[in-house]
């Protein structure tokens, strides 16, 4: 797969974007919405794919618009999509990410390594009290 290309990631987030904490949001994934972002940046097209829906599914939409990141598309292979019992509930992706993948999730350094052969972005550390003292 070249990742130079432009692709159709899957992503789950319970587990994956944030700690899973289902039915409440976690805290997000550390480096996860600074790759997500990396993807759109060179033209990946994102969907999120998850178990939630209805207010739970939006509220998980909301919380990554606050953080940056809308989605191509949300539990659906493209956004006109509509679903029914006549077809597959499978997303047709070109990759999926996931937490419950075989061998576990490997964390988004790893993920940002892989598909940019980089170094993920430095998190500014806060110093002292809360930052408020260097």
């Amino acid at each position: 797969m070249n990742f130079n290309d432009t692709l159709i990631i899957a992503v789950d987030f319970d587990g994956t974007i944030v700690e899973d904490a289902y039915p409440k949001i976690g805290k997000p994934q550390m480096f996860a919405f600074e790759t997500l972002k990396m993807l759109q940046d060179k033209g990946h097209r994102l969907i999120l794919w998850t178990y939630r829906f209805g207010d739970k599914l939006d509220e998980a939409v909301n919380f990554c618009k606050e953080n940056g990141v809308i989605f191509y598309a949300v539990n659906s292979s493209f956004p006109e999509e509509e679903f029914n019992n006549d077809a597959s509930r499978k997303i047709n992706a070109d990759l999926f990410i996931d937490d419950r993948n075989f061998g576990g999730f490997p964390g988004w350094g790893e993920i940002y390594q892989e598909l940019t052969n980089s170094q993920p972005p430095k998190i500014e550390k806060k110093k002292g009290l809360f930052g408020l003292f260097k």
